[in-house]
């Protein structure tokens, strides 16, 4: 069985090594990206079936992590998909204001693949269980920030 990610991230470099390491994890995941919010919101509204789990990166052109978190949870069909804000600074108040946003979780990038690679599979190896469920036990992870 497919899983579906999407993935929001304008910047180029680390969205292909995001998918990268998730077909390296995963042969089943399929990895989606859009390149800023609005389109991640496009990209949700083509698909028949609905991501397990939504990355979005705080600061996009057009439209931000922030305004597509606020967009995802007004929407009946998509408030529900765990989403995980990812960023490459770890300030207080950006996770905060996620939490406060509905996000289930903040994701400092790590500068390294095998990192990125170790956290991916933790969030992999879990979706069947629902992230909700099993996020708790991945708070020891120095690049996860979970809210529940």
């Amino acid at each position: 069985m497919k899983k579906i990610i999407l993935l929001a991230d304008d910047d180029r470099d680390d969205a292909e090594m995001f998918c990268e390491a998730l077909a390296d994890i995963d042969q089943n995941i399929i990895c989606h990206c859009a390149e800023n919010g609005s389109e991640a919101l496009k990209t949700l509204k083509k698909q028949d079936k609905i991501p397990e789990v939504i990355f979005l990166d705080l600061n996009m052109p057009i439209m931000n992590g922030w305004e597509c978190l606020k967009e995802l949870k007004l929407d009946a069909r998509y408030k529900e998909i765990p989403v995980i804000m990812i960023s490459t600074s770890s300030h207080k108040n950006d996770m905060d204001k996620a939490a406060n946003l509905g996000a289930l979780c903040y994701f400092v990038k790590p500068n390294n693949f095998n990192d990125l690679k170790q956290v991916l599979q933790l969030f992999a190896s879990n979706l069947e269980n629902g992230l909700k469920v099993t996020l708790p036990n991945l708070e020891k992870n120095k690049y996860l920030h979970v809210f529940l």
